[in-house]
């Protein structure tokens, strides 16, 4: 056994063993894996191994498509077969909101390259005739998916991995893990020690023990899974085809054929079970748990109701075993939070589905600082502390039961919640307030006149005038919104400029008061980051950034950080309340609350100063998210209620609203901003997201600088774009595919309605070749062809008056 290594793998499962095999075709050789027992012996082996194409997710749509493409050519690679059985799938829709949701991901489709039909229930009965399709509207069959052995899927990628140069320890548990002084960590293991660069939690069931050994909290939990084979079934033995894998949200199964007989998998809606709360015992091989047939009776008749043949044979096997699930359904996969190269690869609940694509997506990432999709929905550092414990018991509980529920725009799931609030929760609530939540986090959503819910729909619903209201208030008198769920830094000490003009593309303000929108770039030149920095004094500087990126951008910083820098950077997110105050009569409102001179010469916009409001001190930045003359006041977040209270008083005779994030998400792509994680990600550079105004190639040097300039001489394959598009009753959401003559040439980002200029907007990156100002496009929104021009600027105020003012 090596004593040293780039990198050790701790799990032997799917997901480990892709990434051991995915590490040597990126180029890594010197890779190691660590299975305390057989490869696939947690929860792998028992996989009922189906692999669909159909996802709502624009990103997990590429890791599926490329599972799918790697699980098929193993085989000719490694002379060891997956077993892949391409006999397609079939998703049913029991609604027309689900018919809406398969007409979405047929567009995410186009994209991303997969086949896709939806076919009412007559053409299913072609595909699968034994099924009863009472109740169903439509099915969403993607011919080129299927299902595969989960065991020699593993071997095949082992094989392949080992061929490379990767070397696999079988019995041979992890016990501990150490950093040390240097950096490198120590893998303590039951057949000795390795000193390695890397070190990647990909233990399944045992994930959060295994993050225990380096003081992570691991959120997910193991929830217990059943399937039942069935006896041969002279229908299925007559067939010259393998049935299509069918899943049913009615009886809430998945249906396949298996051998020739039926395999079903039941996700119980109610009473499912999470066991090994205080862990997985580590002699556990191969487990499997004593199924409870009660609780998933009802899943079992109605799966006799969808395919009557499942009533008329005998079961000869029933498999119960543990699988995880994340509070969110998406997986770990990525830098743990506070620990350099560190990585989280586990807490998967459709492992075989993700495996092999995750695998290539997260290697690229450890290589090369970065993979060639978006990670953001997968990020480990998505969940903080907040996150363990009774909420991710909760939200993992509730993930479960509603896994073939649709997802549909605007839900809100409510297990867990609320979990993170300021004093205004419950005031806002009384005036109507519907909450999302974000990193833990409850912000209002939109104020309900009525108090009744949002209307789930991928259409415009009965959010549509209300929100148009809140904009009309903010667009024409003020508004109010408490923005306290964003991440806030203070960066001080005596290198606390250079540090950051070294981090940042744009450069630093450079006198007190100055505020500067400025990006943290990977070494490759992409969009790690968006912040927004005030220069309180020369060596003070107070930082913004999205509420989700509290912990990414926080390493971000930490870790970038010269040995001698004399620098500190202290997160002050959970002890500061903001609210934003926007609108042509916002100086109105706080000039009869405070004594500060909020004239446009004495406080210009993009400037910030410390004030008194009310009574309570602020920090009081002349910016506004929502295009309109405006402050946020930053803080002590004891203070929110004092404050809001006064600035609603102040702001009675004006007309004052409270608006919510529905509304900012309208006014602000009015004024054409673009947004992290959307228009701005590591998949781009400044160039591409044009962007380029807010780099600055002649104040030094800055991480990503030379990548940055070797893309705007090389050229670029897409570029963001911002349109106006024509629609009827749907807006743009984000993922739509842009066409040209009947073909994709890109994906929109992000869009939403500007109620002030009575136009549907939309962000999206395209072929360059069809990017200049004016150039016609066309958006399919949930299937319909959308006529789309391409703007040369900001739809409202593109001079920036109303900020200025």
């Amino acid at each position: 056994m090596k004593t040293h290594a780039r990198v050790v793998i701790v799990g032997g499962g799917i997901f480990g063993t892709s990434l051991l095999y995915s590490l040597t075709r990126e180029g890594w050789s010197d890779v190691v894996l660590c299975e305390k027992a057989e490869l696939t012996s947690g929860s792998t082996w028992h996989a009922a191994a189906q692999c669909p194409n159909f996802i709502g997710s624009y990103n997990y749509a590429k890791i599926h498509e490329e599972s799918i493409q790697v699980y098929k050519r193993l085989e000719e690679e490694t002379g060891q077969t997956s077993g892949f059985h391409d006999c397609g799938g079939i998703r049913l829709a029991i609604s027309e909101e689900e018919v809406d949701w398969f007409k979405y991901v047929k567009g995410i489709s186009k994209n991303i390259g997969f086949d896709m039909e939806i076919i009412g229930p007559d053409e299913i009965k072609k595909y699968h005739p034994f099924l009863n399709t009472d109740g169903v509207i439509a099915g969403a069959y993607t011919p080129d998916d299927g299902h595969l052995d989960p065991s020699g899927t593993v071997q095949a990628m082992a094989r392949g991995a080992r061929n490379a140069g990767a070397e696999i320890y079988r019995r041979n548990r992890v016990v501990d893990i150490n950093q040390l002084p240097g950096g490198e960590w120590e893998v303590v293991t039951e057949k000795g020690n390795i000193i390695c660069e890397h070190v990647v939690n990909a233990a399944g069931c045992y994930g959060p023990q295994v993050g225990a050994m380096v003081g992570l909290k691991v959120p997910y939990v193991n929830m217990v899974h059943c399937y039942v084979v069935t006896e041969n079934v002279p229908e299925i033995e007559a067939l010259d085809f393998e049935l299509p894998v069918i899943r049913d949200p009615w009886s809430s199964n998945y249906l396949r054929q298996e051998g020739q007989g039926i395999l079903v998998g039941a996700y119980e809606t109610a009473d499912a079970q999470a066991v090994w709360l205080d862990g997985a015992d580590w002699d556990l091989e191969n487990p499997l748990l004593d199924p409870d047939f009660d609780r998933i009776s009802e899943n079992l008749e109605r799966a006799a109701e969808r395919f009557p043949q499942f009533a008329e044979v005998g079961i000869k096997r029933i498999i119960c075993g543990a699988i995880t699930h994340t509070p969110d359904s998406s997986f770990l996969g990525g830098p743990a939070a506070g620990l350099k190269n560190f990585w989280e690869f586990c807490g998967t609940s459709i492992g075989i589905s993700q495996g092999g694509g995750a695998g290539k997506f997260l290697a690229q990432w450890m290589v090369h600082g970065q993979s060639e999709l978006n990670p953001r929905e997968f990020e480990p550092r998505r969940y903080g502390d907040w996150a363990f414990g009774d909420y991710a018991l909760e939200k993992s509980i509730e993930d479960y039961e509603m896994m073939y529920a649709p997802g549909l725009p605007g839900e809100e799931r409510m297990a867990g919640r609320p979990v993170k609030t300021t004093g205004l929760y419950e005031k806002l609530k009384a005036k109507g307030a519907i909450y999302t939540a974000a990193f833990g986090w409850e912000r209002p959503k939109w104020y309900s006149p009525t108090g009744e819910d949002e209307v789930l729909s991928f259409r415009r619903n009965n959010t549509f005038d209300p929100v148009a209201s809140e904009c009309k208030a903010v667009r024409e008198r003020v508004g109010v919104i408490d923005l306290t769920s964003f991440a806030k830094y203070e960066v001080t000490g005596n290198d606390a400029a250079s540090f950051l003009d070294r981090l940042c593309a744009n450069r630093i303000p450079q006198v007190d008061g100055g505020i500067g929108l400025t990006h943290m770039l990977t070494d490759a030149g992409c969009i790690e980051s968006e912040i927004t920095i005030t220069r309180l004094t020369e060596n003070r500087f107070y930082i913004l950034s999205s509420i989700v990126a509290q912990i990414h951008d926080f390493d971000w910083l930490v870790q970038h950080q010269l040995d001698g820098e004399e620098v500190t950077v202290t997160d002050v997110t959970d002890k500061t309340g903001m609210l934003l105050v926007t609108g042509p009569r916002s100086r109105d409102v706080l000039g009869k609350i405070t004594d500060a001179d909020l004239s446009n010469d004495a406080f210009r916009w993009l400037r910030g100063r410390e004030i008194d409001v009310a009574g309570v001190n602020c920090i009081a930045l002349r910016v506004s998210y929502a295009g309109e003359l405006g402050w946020e006041l930053h803080h002590p977040i004891g203070d929110i209620e004092k404050l809001y209270d006064a600035v609603w008083a102040a702001g009675e005779e004006h007309g004052i609203a409270d608006f919510g994030t529905y509304a900012l998400n309208c006014l602000r792509i009015e004024k054409a901003y673009k947004g992290w994680g959307s228009e701005l990600t590591t998949e781009i550079t400044m160039i591409e997201a044009d962007m380029e105004r807010f780099v600055r190639y002649d104040k030094g040097e800055f991480i990503g600088k030379a990548a940055v300039q070797a893309r705007k001489q090389e050229g670029i394959k897409t570029q963001c774009v911002y349109m106006s598009v024509d629609v009827t009753d749907a807006d743009c959401r984000g993922n739509e595919p842009v066409m040209v003559d009947g073909k994709a040439i890109g994906v929109v980002t992000s869009g939403g309605y500007g109620h002030a200029v009575g136009q549907s907007l939309a962000f999206a990156y395209i072929d360059p070749a069809h990017a200049a100002p004016g150039s016609s496009l066309t958006v399919e929104i949930l299937g319909e062809p959308c006529a789309a021009t391409v703007l040369g600027g900001p739809a409202y105020d593109p001079e920036n008056a109303q900020l200025r003012a």
